[in-house]
């Protein structure tokens, strides 16, 4: 549900992160056994034919009868459709522009504390798969599915694909980045730069802080939607990562590894 596309987006945009510093040029895969998610939890209403997330921002109510329904206020997708398979299964499906963006599928545990979302990114040449472990925080008002109440980011189950592998290269005055069909060449100087090949028209803003040391601004439909902040250790090896939801207020950390 919209756990990953909100909290997971951050996942979903690292092909558009800026990562790289002099000798530490090369391909950089994100580690599974460093994941920190957020602790913010989420809340969902899934009842009477209708589906609500209060937690989204901005919060929204649409039909839950299979069909794209509008979304507005969103920069990522502009309709959502969602999908009862059966009473612990739910499918979402978020498009932009008419362009599958997303594939969400919460698989609720037999006893309802638990949620397995697993999450498809289409943005990339090819798809990448995120699977979460959610926990339940607070149940829904009786006779409502069994997604309704609060839940909370567990643990980052799976990653799969080469949305989560990018290569940079760096100049003495920028970035260059390649990921699964995205890319963009990128200046220090404060002005927005287009990844293109991405279907969310993201535009990047990247500000050297030190040799080793890269803030990047993203940016949607002239809207800042995300902050990140990318140290590469000592060593060369790793890059320490973090990226800030501008919307939600939701932080994720994570690292990644130098592959080549």
């Amino acid at each position: 549900m919209k756990s990953t596309v909100c909290t997971l987006a951050a996942l979903a945009l690292i092909p558009a992160s800026a990562l790289a510093a002099g000798a530490f040029d090369g391909t950089w895969k994100v580690s599974l056994d460093h994941i920190q998610l957020s602790k913010k939890p989420f809340a969902f209403v899934l009842a009477g034919g209708q589906f609500t997330c209060s937690t989204c921002a901005p919060a929204y109510t649409i039909k839950a009868d299979g069909t794209d329904q509008k979304v507005s206020g969103h920069t990522g997708f502009d309709t959502e459709s969602i999908t009862i398979v059966d009473a612990h299964t739910v499918k979402t499906t978020d498009k932009l522009k008419g362009k599958m963006i997303n594939v969400n599928t919460d698989t609720i545990s037999a006893d309802g504390t638990t949620d397995t979302v697993e999450s498809v990114d289409y943005t990339g040449t090819q798809p990448s798969t995120v699977k979460v472990l959610m926990t339940r925080v607070s149940g829904g008002d009786p006779g409502s599915h069994a997604l309704s109440g609060s839940w909370l980011d567990s643990k980052v189950l799976s990653l799969d694909g080469p949305g989560y592998t990018t290569t940079f290269g760096i100049t003495d005055d920028g970035l260059t980045m390649s990921s699964n069909g995205q890319a963009y060449d990128a200046k220090f100087d404060g002005k927005k730069y287009p990844v293109t090949g991405d279907p969310t028209n993201t535009k990047v803003v990247l500000k050297k802080l030190a040799a080793d040391e890269v803030q990047e601004s993203d940016y949607q439909q002239g809207k800042l939607i995300s902050v990140g902040h990318y140290k590469v250790s000592a060593d060369g090896k790793t890059i320490h990562a973090s990226n800030t939801t501008i919307a939600t207020h939701r932080t994720i950390h994570w690292t990644m590894n130098k592959v080549s």
